[in-house]
């Protein structure tokens, strides 16, 4: 078994576990935490989109934080956020590229955005709850 075979799983799970605390903590103590449901609702309004899309948000992110914690449906969970990031990309192109200018630049939603798609093309890795594993088969390895 090659270095890189025998690293990628690994790899993979630090990827994805890291990545769902961050939507799990973006998603539970900024926009619950911080705005509230009421809040977040009012911010998507504000800025032109369905105020339920921000609960809709809300939802996914701590959703999505905590399968990708688990490891459950990896692939699918992380292709189904980057719309999320998609749309927090473009809603800040105005502010230009880094995200400590005011209002926050495009550069860590689009950070973010290859990060999930690179998480897809891996798949769970290592110590995940996908379906393979609960089934009791040998998941395949990128």
């Amino acid at each position: 078994m090659s270095e890189t075979a025998a690293t990628t799983p690994y790899a993979a799970a630090l990827l994805r576990i890291a990545q769902g605390v961050m939507f799990l903590a973006h998603g539970a103590v900024l926009k619950l935490g911080t705005f509230g449901l009421a809040g977040t609702m009012g911010y998507f309004a504000s800025i032109g989109y369905p105020a339920a899309l921000g609960a809709v948000v809300i939802a996914a992110e701590i959703l999505g934080g905590l399968a990708l914690i688990a490891g459950l449906a990896t692939r699918w969970v992380s292709l189904a956020l980057v719309p999320l990031m998609l749309g927090a990309m473009l809603q800040h192109t105005g502010n230009g590229w880094v995200f400590s200018a005011p209002g926050g630049g495009w550069e860590f939603p689009a950070f973010w955005t290859v990060a999930l798609l690179v998480q897809a093309g891996l798949g769970a890795g290592a110590w995940a709850l996908d379906g393979a594993r609960l089934a009791g088969r040998r998941p395949a390895i990128a």
